[in-house]
């Protein structure tokens, strides 16, 4: 049985024009919320025809495309190689402009870490561990990312059936279990580069270690998944 939530609600919205660096640019209906689980300060980012999408899925049509997407200060902003957020940020916002729906920006630094704490796992993959590893050679969990706040702003914003894009499995179990229906998973695309190959093999290879668990532990497969 889902587990129920709190009830957020809208504190406020505004309109704000983006550009990314490699000239594309969009509009976004920016949310913030009260009442948020972890009383952070997460967004939601309403694009394209947002509100024509919620129009569809309220008549019985398609679900929105969102994806939940954590920060990550130092891809995200800054660029950084090590990772693949950056790319990942700048795709999920074109593609979901294109077809309506929200792009969830939580603020859940380095897998629920923080950003200090990133940045010290960061010198332990250097040593020769990987981003999982190096999370708990610090003390902390492999994947600290709790998406209760996302099932919530969802919740808030009318939106209880969603296209998922990601890539993660565990992102849809979380959203599942919290009540929001993922009717598809819409994978990302891969964003390789010399100095990610590391890092999104131990994605990789963790995405699947989560889909094998399920299996075994007799939890219904995600439903179909878009390329």
């Amino acid at each position: 049985m889902p587990e129920a939530l709190p009830v957020a609600t809208i504190r406020t919205q505004v309109t704000v024009p983006l550009a990314f660096p490699d000239g594309y640019t969009t509009t976004a209906r920016v949310f913030t919320f009260k009442g948020l689980v972890d009383g952070r300060e997460h967004l939601a980012l309403g694009l394209g025809d947002w509100a024509g999408a919620l129009d569809r899925l309220a008549d019985g049509g398609a679900a929105p495309l969102v994806r939940p997407h954590s920060e990550c200060l130092t891809g995200d902003v800054f660029g950084s190689q090590r990772c693949d957020c950056g790319p990942q940020l700048r795709e999920a916002v074109q593609r979901i402009a294109e077809t309506g729906g929200f792009l969830l920006y939580l603020r859940q630094e380095g897998r629920g870490i923080g950003l200090y704490a990133k940045l010290d796992a960061y010198a332990l993959q250097d040593a020769g561990l990987d981003t999982y590893q190096a999370n708990v050679a610090l003390g902390r969990g492999e994947d600290e990312r709790d998406y209760t706040a996302a099932a919530q702003m969802l919740a808030t914003l009318g939106v209880p059936r969603v296209r998922l894009l990601s890539s993660n499995p565990d992102k849809a179990e979380q959203l599942t279990r919290l009540g929001v229906d993922v009717a598809e998973r819409v994978l990302t695309s891969v964003f390789l580069s010399p100095a990610n190959a590391e890092y999104l093999a131990a994605k990789a290879a963790k995405a699947a270690e989560v889909e094998a668990a399920d299996e075994l532990a007799g939890r219904a497969p995600d439903r179909p998944v878009s390329r």
